[in-house]
C-alpha cells in the first residue's frame, strides 16, 4: 500500500495504523522482524530472528475504540495467556515462554512446522501424543478451549504435535484464581473448567477421527460425534455472531474470514488486505 494513503478501518487492528516493531531487544540482543502472521482486533503476532534463533512476539490491543482506551484489554489478555504459559512451562508440545515485552506483549519459542492441514496424513504417534499433551494440560487445571480450530494444532518438522495460542484457555488452579485474580466465584470457575475439558476431549476425538479413524475404538468413534450440551450451546450462541462478523468483514475489507480462521492460507498485510502465507503461529 502507498504509505501516503490513509489506512482504512485501522480500528479493526490491535495496533491501529502501526505495524509490528521492526526490531525488538531481548535479554540476549536484538531481534529483527521477519513477517507478520496475524493482525486482528485483539492482537498482532509476528516472527523475529536474533542471536538465539527465531521467536514469536504477540502484542495485545493498544489502540482505543470510539474514544475509549482499550490497552487495559490488551494487558488483561496478555496477563491471562502468560499465566497459562507459565503453568505449563515444562509440558512437551507447548512453546517455551520467554517473558513479557512492553505493555501488552510477550515472547515465546517459534516452532518449526506447519498447521495441521485438512486430510493431512500424520504419523502413528501424532494423536496419541496430542492426547497425552491435552491430558497433561488438564491435570494442571488448564482447559485449552480452542481445539475446535485445526490451525491451532501444529505439526512439528519432527512430526510431533504442538499447541499454540492460549488466549482463550481457561486456567483455574486450586487457589481459585486465574492469572492471579479471582475473576468468577470458585465453584463457577471449577464448573467452567470441567465443561471446557469435556469440550477439549470432543474436539480431540473429532480431529482424530478425521485424520486417523483407524486408531479409534468404536466407543471413541461414537463419542467423536457427540458434541455435548456445552459445545452445542457454544455453537448456537456464537454461530449468529460469527455470521455477523463475517458479513461486517466482507463489507469493510472484502474478505469474510480473518487470517486466524483461514489458518495457513492468508496473511494480513499492512492495508488490511490478505496475501498468501505458508504457516501460522498464534
Amino acid at each position: 500500500m502507498d504509505s501516503n494513503q490513509p489506512m482504512r478501518h485501522a480500528w479493526l487492528r490491535a495496533l491501529g495504523k502501526a505495524d509490528m516493531p521492526a526490531r525488538i531487544i531481548l535479554s540476549d540482543g536484538e531481534y529483527r522482524h521477519l513477517r507478520t502472521y496475524k493482525h486482528d482486533f485483539f492482537a498482532a503476532t509476528g516472527l523475529y530472528a536474533g542471536p538465539s534463533g527465531k521467536v514469536i512476539l504477540k502484542l495485545g490491543r493498544l489502540v482505543g475504540l470510539l474514544g475509549l482506551p482499550m490497552s487495559w484489554l490488551g494487558r488483561y489478555l496478555a496477563d491471562r495467556e502468560c499465566a497459562v504459559y507459565r503453568s505449563v512451562a515444562d509440558v512437551p508440545g507447548v512453546p517455551r515462554y520467554l517473558g513479557r515485552w512492553g505493555e501488552t506483549g510477550f515472547v515465546h519459542q517459534f516452532v518449526e512446522g506447519h498447521p495441521l492441514q485438512r486430510n493431512e496424513s500424520v504419523v502413528d504417534e501424532f494423536f496419541p501424543e496430542l492426547d497425552r499433551l491435552l491430558g497433561e494440560l488438564h491435570t494442571r487445571n488448564v482447559a485449552y478451549a480452542d481445539l475446535e480450530k485445526r490451525e491451532n494444532i501444529l505439526v512439528g518438522d519432527d512430526g510431533r504435535p504442538w499447541l499454540i495460542d492460549f488466549q482463550i484457555s481457561w486456567h483455574w488452579p486450586p487457589s481459585g484464581r486465574q492469572g492471579g485474580q479471582r475473576v468468577v466465584p470458585d465453584e463457577l470457575g471449577k464448573f467452567i473448567l470441567l465443561r471446557l475439558r469435556q469440550a477439549d476431549r470432543y474436539h480431540l476425538l473429532k480431529h482424530w477421527r478425521r485424520h486417523r479413524a483407524d486408531q479409534l475404538t468404536v466407543a471413541q468413534l461414537e463419542a467423536s460425534y457427540r458434541r455435548g450440551f456445552f459445545v452445542e450451546l457454544h455453537r448456537r450462541v456464537t454461530r449468529p455472531l460469527t455470521l455477523l462478523r463475517r458479513a461486517a468483514l466482507k463489507k469493510l475489507t472484502g474478505r469474510s474470514r480473518s487470517a486466524k480462521q483461514d489458518g495457513p492460507e492468508f496473511l494480513e498485510s499492512s492495508d488490511a488486505g490478505f496475501t498468501p502465507q505458508a504457516s501460522k503461529q498464534d
